[in-house]
């Protein structure tokens, strides 16, 4: 009886127990577990936001397809001359220096002139003096007519006029320019004021030996400063100051590159694509990462027998002056623009199973298209069929995907 009490005693307190870790343990937990739920939860939509696969997108748009033509070609100019004297004289003055930059008419260089100088005073002189001699002897030699008194009056002072002027001139008082205008207008008075007027003025109105001499002994001294005849860089200087030159020395090279052609070569089964004006795109190796901008000036007429290429001439801005003739470009010239075709990225064409496809985002899913193309270049595909104007094909992150495969755009 004693050992029932004892049982009984024991199973109670087991109860007990039992009871107080059910509310105080196992009850706690089942209020906590909505927190945990909810926790939960929130993991589980993280990782299904960062399961989504990292791509990047590109418009389907209309516009204009161009096929372009790849070529070999060279820079050149057509702006480029090498200057000679042409009169020999001791260079009294060097204006420039190797690569300096200058304008049209720029005095570039000197020779001493005084040996010229000389030279167009003496037939000056000995112009004035057959002219003068002329006209006397038409004056004394006609008959006297209503005007003598009149001439006997004018020339007389403008002989002594001219007298006056020549003797100031060799004094050194008056500038050359203005003795030869002084002597002009006294030529003028001459020629207005004697007898057979109309006969002396046809004689003087051709150019006489004097006269040729004269135009000659200019155009000598104007030699002796040489200007730049268009503006350009000084290049290849070949001489120096106080050196003696002589007519025919190479003195530099004057070259413009402002403007710059690139000769290219065009196999013959392609010259019919050409058209003058098309835009050209260059590349040049000094500048890899740099694309210059040209348009077709001019096709030749004639086709390389040894290689059956035709020469394409290319014009170009060259306002930097970055390229230089002689350089060899990578040329790309539009052949054939095609209007208003939709066109998707290169990089979105795939091709399984033998089909092209392409991906298109819609609502974060990646969509499986199967494509049908038409023409293509190197950047741009025209799509014929399988996807519409605006929507957006993945370009990049997409080799790996499935259909319906959620996606995230990345720029």
């Amino acid at each position: 009886m004693i050992f029932s009490k004892r049982v009984l005693s024991i199973s109670l307190i087991v109860i007990i127990a039992g009871l107080l870790f059910y509310f105080f343990f196992l009850k706690k937990g089942e209020d906590s577990l909505p927190e945990e739920s909810s926790e939960s939860a929130s993991v589980n939509a993280n990782k299904h936001e960062e399961s989504a696969l990292p791509v990047r997108v590109a418009t389907a748009r209309r516009g204009d397809l161009v096929i372009k033509l790849k070529s070999p070609g060279e820079a050149v100019t057509d702006r480029k001359i090498i200057m000679k004297a042409e009169v020999s004289g001791l260079l009294k003055k060097l204006m420039v220096k190797e690569s300096q930059h200058v304008r049209k008419g720029d005095l570039l260089i000197e020779l001493d002139d005084r040996e010229y100088r000389l030279e167009l005073e003496r037939s000056e002189a000995a112009r004035l003096k057959a002219l003068s001699d002329l006209l006397l002897e038409k004056r004394f030699a006609g008959p006297e007519d209503s005007d003598t008194n009149s001439n006997k009056e004018v020339i007389p002072k403008a002989e002594k006029e001219y007298e006056k002027t020549r003797k100031l001139y060799e004094k050194g008082l008056i500038s050359r320019e203005k003795f030869i205008k002084l002597s002009k207008e006294y030529e003028y008075v001459l020629i207005e004021s004697g007898d057979k007027k109309e006969e002396i003025m046809a004689a003087t109105k051709g150019l006489t030996d004097a006269e040729i001499n004269v135009k000659k002994a200019q155009i000598e001294l104007e030699k002796t400063k040489i200007r730049a005849p268009f503006s350009g860089i000084v290049c290849d200087i070949q001489i120096s100051p106080q050196e003696k030159v002589v007519a025919g020395r190479e003195l530099f090279t004057l070259v413009n590159i402002d403007r710059v052609q690139v000769n290219a070569k065009v196999l013959e089964s392609e010259i019919g694509k050409m058209k003058i004006g098309r835009e050209v795109e260059l590349k040049f190796s000094a500048y890899p990462e740099k694309i210059f901008k040209g348009k077709v000036k001019a096709i030749s007429p004639l086709i390389n027998p040894e290689d059956k290429t035709c020469k394409v001439i290319i014009d170009m801005l060259n306002p930097e002056e970055q390229i230089k003739p002689g350089m060899h470009a990578e040329v790309e010239i539009a052949a054939e623009i095609h209007k208003n075709k939709l066109l998707i990225p290169q990089e979105a064409v795939l091709v399984r199973g033998g089909r092209k496809l392409a991906f298109v985002e819609e609502s974060g899913l990646a969509k499986w298209r199967y494509i049908e193309v038409g023409l293509e270049n190197d950047d741009y595909v025209e799509v014929l069929s399988g996807i519409k104007e605006k929507e957006r094909v993945v370009i990049e992150g997409h080799f790996t995907l499935a259909h319906d495969a959620r996606v995230r755009i990345v720029k």
